[in-house]
């Protein structure tokens, strides 16, 4: 018969380590939901000036639609924000390990 050389106690440091490095690397792959919210407000931003540069009389409806776009583009980023946040400090995983 072979013998268990791993004790209960090095075997749950391997597994919570594994859970942390998983948690980092979603932590950061949430982050990069912030790069689709800038670029879109970017072009949103850049279109609302050009429509204002060819009719001002239109700045007041293409002002609100752009921040009414802007708005909800930015909610997408704040939910990256979030679920990093949550992976990073608040460890959902570590607490199913015992």
């Amino acid at each position: 018969m072979e013998q268990n050389t791993m004790s209960y106690e090095s075997t749950m440091l391997i597994a919570k380590a594994i859970v942390l490095a998983g948690q980092g690397i979603g932590a950061g792959l949430a982050m990069i939901a912030g790069i689709g919210p800038g670029i879109g407000e970017g072009y949103a931003v850049g279109k609302a000036i050009e429509t204002i540069g060819r009719q001002p009389e239109a700045r007041s409806a293409a002002t609100s639609t752009m921040f009414v776009g802007c708005a909800v583009a930015e909610s997408t980023g704040i939910y990256g924000l979030f679920v990093g946040i949550v992976l990073l400090f608040v460890n959902p995983f570590l607490k199913r390990l015992g």
